[in-house]
């Protein structure tokens, strides 16, 4: 009986255990090109030659071998009928094209032989002397051939193989029948078994299956791509893992992964989503999880905004005036770039990215962002930065930025600003409306302050930002010389210094915001500078807020056994509620909007949302639960004149 906290463990064969993905590799190749010249004869297709890296992987690798014939052909535009498993492999149908396929390449397996991965052999071993259960699944007819030409066939206990998914009518891969479906024949629970995989449809059959631990093999140099489509671990060969590295994974790996959101790429298209999924927030503000380096465009979309901060404003279209109130997009305090000699201003969105991964901590309130970039010159450097919003003090929001050369020095330029020309622009239907909410008052700084005051044009709220500067060069401090410029509406500071490879330089940005709408605050912009006076590190604000997140997670903590995916969901949830309503909320006179402080849908106004969320704060929050709704109750006599105007009794909000 093993004493390990996983037990069981399913491996794919090809390219995992054995050898064989090359060779299916080239039986597909051989296949598949004899079959598209002879179309190029019969009906004048150009040929276009299959290869292992645009065809095989992406079309054929994982998947059952008709599914494969299928998904290929639609890639080229090719229509077949399906045919019967029984046909010939001189028919042209889909299933004669994968019998023709296995033909191949059990004739260049009787030619050649089979190989292993040693190391793969080994861990098996390992394993089975510590009492774990082991089992095969493949997408392969020749499963049980291979093992046994191997050698290998009794180190498992269980094979549900090509054979077995069309006897069951299991689905292929990315569907996870023939992992689960092997963990059952095993006795094994899912979130205790672990799935070893080197394809991308198998880490995400993985994935959908909801195993402990998706381990990824990347043969083919395919690290990042396994790790975005969900492998929880990748290796480049299996050797870089031990039985006590699992274990590992689920004693302590599996448990951070529950109190987190990562991403491994940068979508374009998905990027605005993503940004309200990674807010960072407090209660009294929320900052989207938008990128330092750019400002609003067509992918990006910073945004802070502030618990009750609203404006109204008249639109013209169509001939008629249209009275727009919005939740106000207040003055981005993100600002943070770098250049190279005198290239121009990094800018994410025309850079190669070698690497990506971005990671929101639910337990400590932190957005982390990790990215290795290269230019047009070669030049690789890594980025990395994380950041906050205070649970301590919700005036408070902090920064970490670093930039690493990797294999250059040179002199490197930073720019960090606190830029309050903004305008409201993140929903696309309301484009036509006005949307621009702030007028400059004053902005500038000294050395490394710096600060920004701007008001609504309506409501006549003052917003104030001031910042701080903490920078380091491969952690010693330093002071370099700062340049401070202004325009009308945004600040910023300017220095450089020559970096060596693999230096590293660290600006820590400390950052407060608060308004003249806060509760005995009359100078808004004496109080944001008072504020960030004694702060040292982004570590010290960071310390403190976490002590805050750990007691309201002591509180409202709801732990699901057996399904981390749902576990997962459950505290990304709890964590977006403390991020749009908190303790700091008690003191100010504000409802929760529709996308709580994540954006500009709806406009932030305040809908029925509470009904469904006032019930977690009551148990949990209950002097914030009051606070919500004395916010419904200040505005009933407003909300009895609204109905009466439409001719109903009672309030309408």
């Amino acid at each position: 009986m093993s004493t390990y906290s996983f037990k069981a463990v399913i491996f794919d064969l090809d390219g995992v255990i054995t050898q064989t993905a090359l060779v299916h590799s080239k039986a597909w190749k051989q296949m598949f090109d004899d079959y598209l010249r002879m179309r190029e004869v019969k009906y004048g297709d150009p040929f276009k030659e299959f290869t292992h890296q645009d065809d095989y992987l992406p079309y054929i690798d994982g998947k059952p071998r008709y599914k494969g014939v299928e998904s290929f052909l639609q890639s080229r535009g090719i229509t077949l009928t399906f045919g019967d498993p029984a046909d010939s492999s001189d028919k042209d149908t889909i299933c004669g094209l994968g019998n023709r396929k296995n033909k191949i390449f059990n004739e260049i397996l009787d030619r050649n032989g089979v190989e292993i991965y040693n190391t793969t052999v080994d861990l098996i071993k390992e394993l089975k002397k510590n009492g774990i259960k082991l089992g095969v699944a493949s997408s392969s007819k020749n499963c049980k051939t291979v093992l046994e030409a191997a050698g290998l066939i009794d180190l498992f206990e269980t094979r549900v193989d090509g054979a077995a998914s069309a006897e069951l009518k299991l689905r292929g891969k990315p569907e996870p029948d023939i992992f689960t479906t092997a963990c059952d024949n095993l006795g094994a629970n899912f979130d205790r078994a672990v799935i070893v995989e080197d394809s991308v449809s198998g880490v995400q059959a993985g994935v959908k299956g909801n195993f402990g631990l998706v381990l990824g093999i990347a043969r083919e140099n395919n690290e990042q791509e396994l790790k975005i489509n969900g492998a929880d671990i990748v290796v480049k060969d299996i050797g870089e893992v031990d039985i006590e590295s699992i274990e590992k994974w689920f004693l302590i790996g599996i448990e951070e992964d529950k109190w987190s959101l990562s991403y491994f790429d940068y979508s374009k298209e998905t990027e605005r989503i993503r940004e309200s999924l990674c807010t960072i927030g407090n209660g009294y503000f929320g900052t989207r999880g938008a990128v330092e380096e750019c400002d609003a465009n067509n992918t990006n979309y910073p945004g802070t905004y502030i618990a009750g901060l609203y404006n109204r404003l008249e639109s013209h279209i169509a001939g008629r005036k249209v009275v727009n109130e919005d939740f106000v997009n207040c003055p981005n305090w993100l600002p943070i770039t770098f250049k190279i000699g005198n290239d121009k201003w990094f800018d994410l969105n025309k850079s190669e990215i070698i690497s990506f991964s971005r990671r929101l901590d639910f337990r400590r309130g932190i957005l982390n962002r990790r990215i290795l970039v290269k230019d047009n010159k070669g030049r690789k450097t890594l980025i990395e930065s994380k950041r906050l919003a205070s649970m301590a003090n919700p005036h408070i929001a902090s920064l970490s930025y670093s930039i690493t050369p990797m294999n250059y020095s040179d002199n490197i330029s930073i720019k960090s600003g606190l830029n309050g020309n903004i305008i409201n622009a993140g929903v696309e239907r309301y484009k036509q409306l006005n949307s621009k909410h702030l007028e400059p008052v004053t902005q500038g700084g000294e050395n490394n302050i710096s600060y920004i005051l701007v008001q609504t044009n309506q409501s006549q709220i003052e917003i104030a930002e001031a910042s701080k500067l903490i920078i380091s060069k491969n952690r010693k401090k330093i002071c370099p010389e700062i340049t401070i410029y202004k325009t009308n509406g945004a600040v910023y500071s300017n220095f450089n210094f020559k970096v060596k490879e693999e230096n590293t330089i660290c600006i820590d940005k400390i950052v407060a915001i608060y308004t003249s709408k806060d509760q005995n605050i009359t100078n808004p912009l004496e109080e944001a500078k008072k504020a960030i006076e004694n702060i040292k590190s982004f570590e010290e604000t960071a310390q403190n807020s976490e002590k805050r997140w750990q007691a309201y997670w002591k509180k409202m903590d709801i732990k699901i056994e057996g399904n981390r995916l749902v576990q997962k969901l459950i505290r990304l949830h709890l964590y977006h509620l403390m991020v749009s309503a908190s303790s700091h909320n008690v003191n100010i006179d504000a409802g929760i909007p529709a996308r709580g402080l994540h954006g500009e849908a709806y406009r932030g106004h305040i809908f029925w949302d509470e009904l469904f969320i006032l019930p977690f704060y009551n148990m949990h929050l209950k002097n914030t639960a009051k606070s919500i709704l004395l916010y419904r109750y200040r505005r009933l006599d407003n909300a009895r004149e609204y109905a009466k105007e439409y001719g109903y009794k009672g309030a309408m909000f």
